[in-house]
């Protein structure tokens, strides 16, 4: 009868026992969470420690403390606790970013791929992991960093920076033709950005130097494979008579919505495209020459822009206006590149 009591008094203390150590560890997590938003990553890793002591299943406590190893920098306890941490059935994909980046700052590349590699087969269509591999290997100028970006594109393409790292790529070879279509839908995914700043530039850099001054860009049509690329160097190559009237960004805006025109017409049935979609709406909402100066026109010349913003005040408004309540999203099944 002695050991029956002592049974059921165990059985009654032991959840008691159990939930007061969750508790305890939820306090301690909070307490992290506050110490990690302030930067004080010692004194997160010791509360953290103290959590996993008291709650040792809890694989968001692990992951946690990988995230304050790696920005306090003590690689080599970060490095024991990845090849528990990227096992476990919880990992996810900031699991693994932060791992192979713990291996980068180590510069041990091998290992930092092998857990883009593990993190890819189990996230295959992961935008984040397909960035930063690429990154991971066009630090070394390793040409294959582009078939990873691409991959990114065609898996997410709601995610951004695959698009900014392929825009960039091309503009060093004959592909321009997807900088002008990965910047410009960059531009748009991250229109407040610093990045989206910079590819404004590189967007503009590019028409003037491959559609103003005509240098490559349709010597290669006949030679394009891509039936998408094949398509645009086509519809755009038509509108090129335009630049009869001046080198400027308002004759830019002419080529560029006669090309829209003209694509909704030949080609928007076989190439279903969101991004042309887009400016086929901002045509008809009247806002495409505002779109226009927003992407080209504080680049090529502020003065002349903020004049034009002056003059043309009302349709401006509605552009920003418009820009604040809408969120641009490329649509799956609309990736042409490797097609």
């Amino acid at each position: 009868m002695k050991h029956f009591w002592n049974l059921i008094f165990i059985l009654f203390i032991f959840p008691v026992f159990l939930f007061g150590q969750i508790d305890n560890a939820k306090n301690l997590k909070e307490t992290a969470t506050e110490m990690m938003k302030a930067g004080e990553w010692d004194k997160a890793v010791i509360a953290l420690n103290r959590a996993i002591v008291l709650d040792a299943s809890n694989f968001e406590l692990q992951k946690n403390l990988l995230q304050c190893l790696y920005y306090k920098r003590d690689f080599e306890k970060a490095v024991e606790l990845i090849k528990t941490i990227t096992e476990k059935p919880e990992a996810d994909v900031m699991t693994f970013q932060l791992a192979a980046n713990v291996y980068k700052a180590l510069e041990e590349k091998k290992e930092a791929e092998n857990i883009f590699r593990m993190g890819l087969k189990k996230f295959p269509k992961s935008g984040p992991l397909y960035s930063e591999f690429g990154e991971l290997l066009w630090s070394n100028k390793e040409l294959a960093a582009i078939e990873f970006w691409e991959k990114g594109i065609e898996t997410d393409p709601t995610f951004s920076s695959n698009y900014y790292h392929a825009a960039n790529f091309y503009l060093s070879t004959k592909d321009k033709v997807w900088t002008l279509i990965y910047g410009e839908i960059f531009v748009n995914m991250e229109s407040l950005s610093n990045r989206g700043a910079t590819m404004k530039a590189t967007l503009l850099k590019c028409y003037k130097e491959q559609i103003f001054a005509e240098i490559d860009l349709f010597k290669e049509m006949e030679n394009e494979k891509n039936l998408f690329a094949k398509t645009f160097l086509q519809n755009l190559s038509k509108q090129t008579a335009q630049l009869a009237k001046g080198e400027t960004i308002e004759t830019l805006t002419m080529i560029r919505t006669r090309f829209i025109l003209d694509w909704f017409t030949s080609s928007a049935a076989k190439f279903p495209f969101r991004l042309f979609d887009y400016h086929q709406q901002l045509l008809k909402e009247g806002l495409f020459e505002a779109y226009n100066q927003w992407i080209f026109g504080a680049i090529d010349n502020l003065s002349a822009f903020e004049n034009w913003t002056k003059i043309h005040a009302e349709e401006y408004n509605r552009f920003t206006s418009f820009m604040k309540n809408r969120i641009f999203k490329m649509q799956p099944g609309q990736y042409y590149k490797n097609k």
